[in-house]
């Protein structure tokens, strides 16, 4: 008798071959999530569940709408998320598609809070113009790939000089990606919103471009009067000081106020004469 034909041994490669299914399927979708793909795999979803409630119920029509939706929406993929697969390609080749994305702790993204929130003042008080994006659920990789990496640890010092004038990097968007700096003079979508002041300028439609198709927070100060502004969600809040960018930032990146007693957010960072 072979040892393929064993009962024993044919339970557990079946065993064997569904947990490999289903680790591949977990790590895909650990790739994908944060990324506009994950708006597709609920679309296909949606369309699946259709197709099978029209099949169920006799609906001719529409179940071939929904079959001709699947057959030829696999092309469509290719086509619309071609950077998102040429991604996953260059990771795979990289030996990086299944490795453990790092998760930062609330240290780490208290720290990256204080570093933002010193260069910030630093920079507004010498009308240093500055953007600074920092990724949250939704993956900004298409916009740091139009920059220069960097995959710097975050610190003050660095940022300040990511926007001294007249320097390489300084025109553009510096990317906060967990507690790193992915990358400088990066390119982000402008806003068309009508509703955007006259008087801001690039840095400020940016910012809301940014924050109407990602779920990044977003900090500009302005070359011309140095105010502080942030925006998230599409919405832009200005004339902000260090303690109330701090707690901004606090409540959106870790979800609670910094001081457990309830007190105001207080940079205690080393103030700027």
């Amino acid at each position: 008798m072979l040892f393929g034909e064993l009962p024993v041994l044919n339970y557990v490669g079946n065993v064997i071959d569904v947990l490999l299914v289903w680790f591949v399927i977990y790590k895909i979708i650990m790739v994908i999530r944060g990324t506009k793909a994950v708006q597709l795999l609920k679309g296909i979803t949606v369309i699946i569940v259709v197709q099978f409630l029209s099949k169920f119920l006799g609906l001719r029509t529409l179940e071939w709408i929904m079959d001709q939706a699947l057959t030829w929406g696999f092309l469509a993929i290719i086509i619309i998320f071609q950077p998102e697969l040429r991604r996953a390609l260059e990771q795979l080749g990289r030996g990086k598609l299944f490795s453990r994305g790092s998760v930062p702790e609330e240290d780490e993204q208290t720290k990256v809070i204080e570093a933002v929130v010193k260069a910030t003042s630093y920079m507004a008080k010498r009308r240093i113009g500055a953007l600074i994006s920092i990724e949250r659920e939704t993956g900004m990789g298409d916009y740091i790939e139009t920059g220069i990496d960097l995959k710097a640890k975050v610190s003050s010092e660095l940022l300040i000089n990511l926007f001294i004038p007249n320097t390489p990097l300084h025109d553009g968007a510096v990317i906060l990606q967990r507690n790193e700096v992915a990358a400088a003079a990066c390119y982000l979508p402008l806003s068309e919103s009508p509703f955007i002041s006259k008087e801001l300028g690039t840095r400020h439609r940016a910012a809301v471009g940014i924050s109407e198709v990602t779920d990044s927070i977003t900090v500009i100060v302005s070359e011309e009067t140095g105010g502080i502004s942030v925006t998230k969600n599409g919405e832009l809040h200005r004339e902000l000081t260090p303690d109330s960018l701090g707690e901004i930032l606090t409540s959106t990146l870790i979800g609670q106020t910094r001081s457990s007693s309830g007190a105001r957010w207080q940079w205690r960072g080393k103030r700027d004469g």
